[in-house]
């Protein structure tokens, strides 16, 4: 007699309901098959948010310089400095190359999320399944090696243009060329751009892929209806 009701009431409930609320209801528990394209799609609207999530982080004031993604200076540099400490004007050469070169990267970052958005926008993944399933990185991986030089050629003059903001550039070849100067000295390239190009992409795929990881694990941070039912799937491997 209970289950008589219970199903009574399972039927005047659902029919109560329009077509949508239905939709949302049968999604929830899991009901019907996902296409490729859904799976893709999911996939893209995850890699959106991490990227969103980690340039909005990374593009706050000390987001790279006080940050686990702080870009250090290439190896030579350090020889640099050590070398310049008794050149007048390049006393601090290290710390202020430092943090110009990431002051400069925060600046870029406010600019990487369209560039990023961009080229998720284009991806066509060629068995989203089996990224879904796979690693806990496995989107942002696949992003970033069919994207990364793409994203390399538009971010490199993003790059640029904000490490002349904070004259990073031109400090660091004043500082190189002083260097160069000195006798017996191996030559440095006084080239940054390239560096640090490198290293803001390395930050920024490194946040995406904290935030794949989070989607993958926490429930909570599948805010759509399409991202639960397809990591859903993922959780039953």
């Amino acid at each position: 007699m209970l289950k008589n009701v219970a199903f009574i009431l399972i039927v005047a409930t659902f029919t109560s309901c329009d077509a949508a609320t239905l939709q949302q209801i049968g999604s929830t528990l899991g009901t019907g098959i996902l296409t490729d394209g859904e799976v893709g799609s999911g996939l893209k609207e995850a890699l959106d948010i991490g990227i969103s999530k980690g340039a909005d982080e990374l593009s706050q004031t000390d987001g790279f310089f006080k940050s686990p993604y702080k870009i250090l200076l290439p190896p030579e540099a350090r020889k640099i400095s050590d070398r310049l400490q008794n050149v007048p004007g390049f006393k601090n050469f290290e710390a202020t190359v430092l943090e110009k070169i990431n002051r400069g990267a925060e600046d870029a970052a406010k600019k990487a999320k369209p560039i990023f958005i961009s080229a998720i926008k284009q991806m066509t993944f060629k068995d989203a399944l089996n990224i879904l399933m796979g690693a806990d990185d496995s989107a942002t991986q696949y992003l970033k090696s069919t994207t990364n030089d793409k994203l390399y050629t538009e971010f490199n003059p993003v790059i640029i243009e904000s490490l002349d903001k904070f004259e990073a550039r031109t400090y660091w070849e004043k500082g190189v060329n002083a260097y160069n100067r000195i006798p017996l000295v191996q030559k440095a390239n006084p080239d940054l751009d390239d560096y640090v190009t490198q290293s803001a992409l390395n930050g920024l795929f490194s946040m995406v892929a904290k935030e794949e990881l989070n989607i993958r694990n926490n429930l909570v941070a599948r805010t759509s209806d399409l991202l639960r039912r397809v990591f859903a799937r993922q959780d039953k491997k």
